[in-house]
């Protein structure tokens, strides 16, 4: 059991294993479009489902509708299932598949796949699991179908793999793994044989269903898929996905060779979800209105984010609110700025830093100088989350190479504190990031203390070091960070979208 080593073989693998899809004659229907027959429904709520205009309607009270074929005994194993769907804003529902009926509950057998655009919190629990997401495993977190307007989703299952589509793009590409999980490990349910369910959730989800088909399918004899790496990591993140955790890298960049088909595969294969990054600003490969619209409009129908990476302080009079506010959201760092004797500086170019201006020679000289930059520097992070109209604020203590060895003694906690408080105060997330490993566990502690929100950022450099989220999860389980500590595009207006 080995994990894929690049992201190419991912992506390879994944447009290869799917199999044709023909024997069109071999399509069963689930529904007459005029009755229920050949279903049957949980005890609890035995009024959330009707039959409307050649639809199956949810809308009631929580139960569920569980598929029995003409003589109640339908299973299947191996099987392509076809079903559109139509949804109305808030609603929540979902398409069980190797399940079995039970009067009452949330279905215990089998797997759901989400059927989730936008519902807002329900008391104390905000669901972020969205639209197309293999319920706990694989999941979603932004919606990739719409409100109102029908769209299909496809399941396709041979076990071992798990292959979710929407609107026919490829969303899940799951593979179980062989054997028992880790002592200690969620429960995990296992591919085996079943029915399809449809749920309703709850009295405010109306959702309809039609043109609900299956296709049967031969179960290989022998596994035709690489089997997963069962690791800490791999337990980790199933504990997380199932916990309501988003799994979301806001800081993914298409450089050094990385394509977007094979940051999807990766995104699939790892169960985090991606948000893909544009640097946008001077100096950058965006520079203008039309550049940045052209790039949002090339991504339409991903399953990812999109996101504005702002560049320099020049970035908020180069692109328009209305540009801006295209993107799912905006980020951008203190990386780039002017120190007073009007020197434009790159703090990760060393030779662009200047430290300050020449003081007595000595450790009290450059101690001096030290302090008088990081004075600065925090100044110039206050204004920036203060004035600048982001969503998160990356590379977040990010110190230069001659001054970096000295980051723990620089990086005070009055000086974290302002900071914090600048961040808190404007809505502006903190971004936990795997390149530089920043911020501190320090700082997170006390930011995590002040009700700081936080994000996951590979910045990655190309195609090798996307997916090394091994700092972001060790913060994650050090400081307990739970659903409510993340901040996700989506579920509130960008600060873009507000001004």
């Amino acid at each position: 059991m080995t994990r894929p080593s690049t992201v190419l073989l991912l992506a390879t693998f994944s447009v290869l294993a799917a199999p044709a899809r023909t024997d069109e004659d071999r399509w069963v229907s689930l529904f007459d479009g005029k009755t229920l027959a050949g279903w049957k429904g949980a005890t609890e709520g035995p009024s959330s489902f009707r039959v409307v205009d050649g639809t199956i309607a949810c809308d009631g009270p929580r139960s569920h509708l569980f598929y029995v074929g003409p003589d109640g005994q339908a299973a299947f194993e191996s099987f392509e299932l076809s079903v559109e769907v139509r949804t109305r804003p808030g609603a929540n529902s979902g398409v069980y598949f190797h399940t079995a009926y039970q009067e009452k509950d949330w279905p215990s057998q089998g797997f759901e796949v989400q059927v989730d655009n936008s519902q807002k919190q329900h008391g104390d629990y905000l669901e972020m699991k969205l639209t197309g997401s293999l319920y706990g495993i694989r999941n979603l977190y932004k919606a990739v179908a719409r409100d109102d307007e029908w769209f299909t989703m496809n399941v396709l299952v041979r076990r071992p793999r798990v292959q979710v589509r929407v609107n026919d793009a490829l969303v899940v590409d799951w593979i179980e793994p062989p054997g028992a999980l880790p002592e200690g490990a969620p429960k995990l349910n296992r591919l085996g044989r079943g029915t399809f369910a449809l749920q309703c959730h709850d009295p405010g989800s109306q959702v309809s269903y039609r043109n609900l088909r299956v296709r049967p399918l031969e179960t290989p004899a022998a596994a035709a898929a690489p089997m997963p790496l069962v690791d800490e990591r791999y337990v980790h993140i199933l504990e997380l996905g199932k916990a309501n955790f988003p799994l979301v890298d806001l800081h993914a960049h298409l450089k050094g060779g990385l394509s977007l088909e094979q940051a999807l595969a990766l995104s699939r294969d790892t169960g985090m979800f991606l948000g893909i990054a544009a640097n946008c600003g001077k100096g950058f490969p965006i520079q203008t209105d039309a550049e940045a619209a052209a790039w949002v409009d090339s991504m339409k129908g991903q399953p990812v984010f999109v996101a504005m990476q702002a560049e320099g302080r020049e970035w908020v009079s180069m692109f328009s609110r209305e540009t801006r506010a295209r993107f799912d959201y905006v980020f951008t760092d203190a990386m780039t700025w002017t120190n007073p004797a009007g020197r434009r500086m790159r703090l990760w170019i060393p030779e662009e830093v200047e430290i300050g201006p020449a003081v007595p020679s000595g450790p009290a000289g450059e101690g001096a100088r030290e302090q008088g930059f990081m004075d600065l520097l925090v100044s110039k992070i206050v204004g920036i989350l203060e004035t600048e109209p982001i969503d998160v604020y990356v590379n977040a203590t990010f110190l230069p190479a001659v001054i970096a060895e000295r980051y723990d003694t620089l990086w005070t906690e009055t000086r974290m504190e302002k900071v914090i408080d600048a961040a808190v105060k404007s809505g502006v997330a903190i971004e936990i990031g795997g390149r530089y490993k920043i911020p501190s566990e320090r700082f997170l502690r006390l930011a995590k203390s002040k009700g700081a929100k936080f994000t996951f950022g590979t910045n990655n450099a190309g195609a090798r070091d996307l997916g090394d989220w091994s700092y972001p999860l060790a913060m994650q389980k050090a400081l307990g960070l739970g659903w409510k500590d993340m901040f996700v595009p989506g579920h509130q207006p960008g600060h873009a979208q507000r001004e």
